[in-house]
């Protein structure tokens, strides 16, 4: 056995909330908010120690109450008393990771489907009707960046009533693991009462489906990915994908230490991390789930799907990175004496959506290496792949060249207006120096 130090989540919530445990009335505001903090954390690592054990290992801690976690010094997790252990099956984790990404996006029928294999609905059940009744129980659910916007005991509370009408089975493993997550939550409302369970969790089971190259999985991000008529979505990957960024695990997988850190990468939901992750991700050893769900869509349709309105926000962000590259290119053409601006600021005026098209954090933190990224084959081959159908649509191919050039001609816009400023504050100093342009442009 081995001794475990570290507060009980009992005792954060009383420092906390200056409630003292000892009888002291008085806390100063910073210990307060650090006891909050190291509660959430706790809760937050619960989570993703429960979703590993639960998606990866199989044996899962199924009584996580206070009096079994502890919050050391190191900002670990200590579980005590495996004295309740709940083993899963290998189907039955990948319906339970199904499950998550179905509430996620709404996907009724297949949550149905998901919770049949998990061997809840019992056979001959009306699907239907069951999806019809998740649908109203839930539909009313609000989203707040692309995540349910809604406490996890609420969702339980939901589904629960409808097992009950409909007599559904609750397997020990189902009724563990919601009982855990649910127990998780409890914690971590009574420091934060915004506290969502899914948000905490989602960026866990993104990177698991992006990351790991299995059938199951596969089948998973392609019912996300996808719609019915096998269209690509464009807004479901970008969300993946910004969602992804939060995690520190991702970051290392598309950045490992041999390259540069993304500092870029902001703990939320960015605006500027969906381009520059497809790039970085296609590239690596783990880009063979994205590679393999290139080679796998119409090339048709992922092309229409591109130059469409829908996608307008993702080549507003693949327009930064080329905008990069092509920084970096003059950087590298004029000579190592440029000063590197991070302080320039695009905006592109003209159509709904005026934004800035702003460089990231820093160039060391963006610069990849696109010369070895325009030579990799295997992205050679995807593309060659996807353009094969377009070329025997000149209609496609004519709006696919024309958004191709508006995209240029704004990353032109950018990349010129930066190496103006860097060339003013090496020549005439950071005072003198232009900080803001704008043009006008038409939307790609």
């Amino acid at each position: 056995m081995e001794w475990m130090v570290g507060e009980s989540p009992t005792d954060l919530i009383s420092l906390s909330t200056g409630s003292s445990v000892d009888g002291s009335s008085t806390h100063l505001d910073r210990q307060k908010l650090d006891a909050k903090w190291r509660l959430l954390d706790l809760v937050n690592k619960g989570v993703e120690a429960t979703l590993v054990q639960l998606l990866e290992t199989g044996i899962l801690h199924a009584d996580p109450h206070p009096g079994n976690l502890r919050y050391t010094s190191s900002g670990q997790i200590g579980f005590l008393d495996f004295g309740l252990l709940c083993r899963m099956e290998r189907k039955h984790q990948f319906a339970m990771l199904a499950s998550i990404v179905h509430i996620v996006n709404g996907d009724w029928q297949s949550l149905v489907h998901s919770l049949t294999e998990m061997d809840v609905v019992r056979p001959g059940t009306n699907t239907l009707r069951v999806t019809m009744d998740l649908e109203d129980a839930l539909g009313e659910v609000e989203f707040k960046d692309g995540i349910p916007d809604v406490k996890f005991s609420r969702v339980l509370g939901k589904i629960w009533s409808i097992a009950l009408k409909y007599h559904f089975r609750m397997p020990p493993y189902y009724t563990l693991v919601l009982r855990s997550l649910a127990s998780l939550e409890g914690l971590a409302i009574a420091g934060d009462p915004h506290f969502k369970t899914f948000e905490a969790a989602y960026p866990f089971v993104i990177q698991k489906l992006l990351t790991e190259n299995s059938v199951a999985t596969r089948k998973i991000l392609h019912s996300v990915v996808f719609n019915k008529k096998k269209e690509f979505q464009w807004q479901r990957l970008s969300l993946f994908l910004r969602v992804g960024a939060t995690r520190k695990g991702l970051q290392q997988v598309i950045a490992p230490k041999t390259e540069t850190t993304l500092d870029y990468l902001p703990n939320r939901v960015g605006v500027f991390d969906a381009a520059n992750l497809v790039l970085r991700l296609l590239r690596t050893n783990n880009g063979v789930v994205l590679r393999r769900l290139l080679m796998t869509a119409d090339g048709a349709s992922l092309i229409r799907a591109f130059v469409s309105k829908e996608a307008s926000f993702f080549r507003h962000e693949l327009c930064r990175v080329i905008a990069d590259a092509l920084y970096q290119w003059m950087c590298e053409a004029l000579g190592r004496g440029i000063p590197v601006t991070r302080s320039s600021q695009l905006r592109v005026a003209g159509g709904s959506d005026n934004r800035e098209l702003e460089p990231s954090s820093g160039l060391s933190a963006t610069i990849y290496d696109y010369q070895s990224f325009l030579k990799d084959r295997r992205l050679k081959v995807i593309f060659s792949k996807i353009l094969d159908p377009v070329r025997r649509d000149p209609v496609l191919m004519l709006r696919l060249c024309w958004a191709a050039f508006v995209m240029l001609v704004k990353a032109s816009a950018l990349a010129c207006q930066r190496m103006l400023v860097s060339l003013s504050e090496a020549y005439l100093g950071p005072v003198l120096a232009p900080k803001r342009f704008a043009i006008s442009a038409s939307n790609s």
